[in-house]
Parts: C-alpha cells; sequence; structure tokens
C-alpha cells in the first residue's frame, strides 16, 4: 500500500502510526500539543524514534466525555499542523477525524491518510472524499451501543458494513486499512476479548491497525493512570505483532518500537514467515 511517497510492504513487520493531538482535553496528552511549535517538536521526536505516520487528531474522541467541535474549528486546529508537517518532514501524514468538510481540507493541507473512528457511519460524505481524493483511509469498528448478540461476529459484521460503504463509494482495496475498535462500543470484558481474538478479523482481508495506546482497558487492569500504562500498551503492540496485524497507533514510539522488534525477531527466528 501507498501511503503518500512511502510504499507500505504488508505481512512481515508492524508499522508505528505515532499519535499528535493537537487538542486540550485529549484523555493521555491534552493540551501538551496543542501549539503549532509544540507539535512540531514533538513530530521531530517521534520521527527520530521511528515513527512510520503521524496521526494527527484536532478533536478528542475519548468515549465518556469530549467536546464536539464545529468543522471550522477542528479544520483551524489541524491545518496549519498538516501544512507544516508536510513542509518539514517526510513522513506521511493520517487525520484523525470522522467529518468530510474537516477531511477535504485536511487533503488540501497535505493529509495522506484519513483515520475514521465511525467507520464511514457519522458523515455520509466522507467516504466520498477519501475516494475523490484517492487518499489511504484507516476505518475503525464503532456503533452507539454495546448490544451485541455474539460480539466477535457481529463486529466483523460491522466492519463488512463499513467495507461495502467504502467500496460502493468507489474508495480502492489497496487503500483500505481496519481497526478493532479497542475502546469504542465495547465494555471492559469486550475489549479484552477482542484483543484476545485479534486475528478474527484477517478473514476480512485486509491490512489491520490496533489503537490500544494507554486506553481504559489498559488502566483497569493495572489500575494505573494514563500516563503509566506504556508497559501495558507494549503488550498490546506485541499481541499485534503475534496476531500479524500491519499497524500499532501508539504515544510512545521509542518503547513500543523496541518492543516490536525484540517480538519480530523471535516470531520469525529460522526464516518462519
Amino acid at each position: 500500500m501507498k501511503i503518500g511517497s512511502r510504499e507500505f510492504d504488508f505481512g512481515r513487520h508492524t508499522y508505528i502510526m505515532g499519535i499528535l493531538n493537537v487538542t486540550p482535553d485529549s484523555f493521555s496528552d491534552g493540551g501538551r500539543f496543542n501549539s503549532l511549535d509544540k507539535a512540531l517538536f514533538h513530530a521531530q521526536e517521534m520521527i527520530k524514534e521511528g515513527v512510520d505516520i503521524i496521526d494527527v487528531g484536532g478533536e478528542s474522541t475519548r468515549p465518556g466525555g469530549y467536546t464536539l467541535l464545529s468543522d471550522d474549528e477542528e479544520i483551524s486546529r489541524i491545518v496549519p499542523v498538516i501544512e507544516n508537517l508536510k513542509k518539514e518532514f517526510d513522513v506521511p501524514i493520517s487525520l484523525d477525524t470522522y467529518k468530510g468538510n474537516v477531511a477535504k481540507e485536511g487533503i488540501k493541507a497535505g493529509a495522506d491518510l484519513i483515520n475514521d473512528i465511525w467507520g464511514l457511519k457519522y458523515d455520509d460524505i466522507l467516504a466520498t472524499v477519501i475516494a475523490e481524493n484517492d487518499v489511504a483511509c484507516c476505518l475503525m469498528h464503532n456503533r452507539k451501543d454495546t448490544n451485541y448478540k455474539d460480539f466477535l461476529t457481529d463486529v466483523v459484521k460491522d466492519l463488512q458494513e463499513t467495507i461495502d460503504i467504502a467500496q460502493n463509494a468507489g474508495i480502492k482495496e489497496d487503500k483500505i486499512i481496519l481497526d478493532p475498535g479497542i475502546g469504542f462500543a465495547k465494555t471492559y470484558e469486550q475489549n479484552l476479548i477482542m484483543l484476545k481474538n485479534l486475528s478474527s478479523l484477517h478473514k476480512l482481508n485486509f491490512p489491520l491497525l490496533l489503537g490500544a495506546s494507554r486506553k481504559s482497558v489498559v488502566g483497569l487492569t493495572l489500575d494505573l493512570s494514563a500516563d503509566e500504562r506504556v508497559e501495558g500498551t507494549i503488550t498490546t503492540s506485541i499481541m499485534a505483532v503475534l496476531a500479524d496485524y500491519d499497524f500499532v497507533r501508539v504515544h510512545d514510539i521509542k518503547e513500543n518500537l523496541r518492543a516490536i522488534k525484540m517480538a519480530e525477531a523471535i516470531k520469525y527466528a529460522g526464516g518462519n514467515f
């Protein structure tokens, strides 16, 4: 898959999408990088540590409470950051949004990928925006309730609906990545079950991304605050490697990359690919 100017070779390595929240209220790093200088400095640090894609978010989407922004306000947050990232660094840029108008302006600014937490089910125009601009997209599992009949089967069905929306809008197959949606529309126990059964999504035949960094399932399991969840997050990244996931989306680049390299060395020892 080509994302921006970079080719990603799936199947033998788990790449890192680094989180760059330019928001005042994100659950783990709200306010830390919501000025242009701070955002660019943090991006530079992530690149030094080995990030493969930088995911820019202008609106917190933490479950349980966040401020819904107008399109204009979200655009005003993300466009200067994306434009300057593209000027300063040679790294693919993802935009974390579920809104079509925001995506349109983000792509104009240089975004190479749209990361949609609603799997194209929130804004009817988003799929068309992605298709018309021929950019990559990461489509996450989400829904408005946790009333599953058969949890894992229903997650697959929900994601198949997302795939159908994408393909009907003209999004190319080689532009689609799927995300199981840890922390969204799932109870604590369901999040653990999803993490235990990451491989169940391979039947959909698309590249996969795991986004579990510092999330509540880690905090509840270990009884730790958001800034103390590095080891728990690393564990989920190793699970992603073992489940043949193509990306992890994380806050802590260096630590997760080291863990991924070690897990891959063990996994592929003896030439077993």
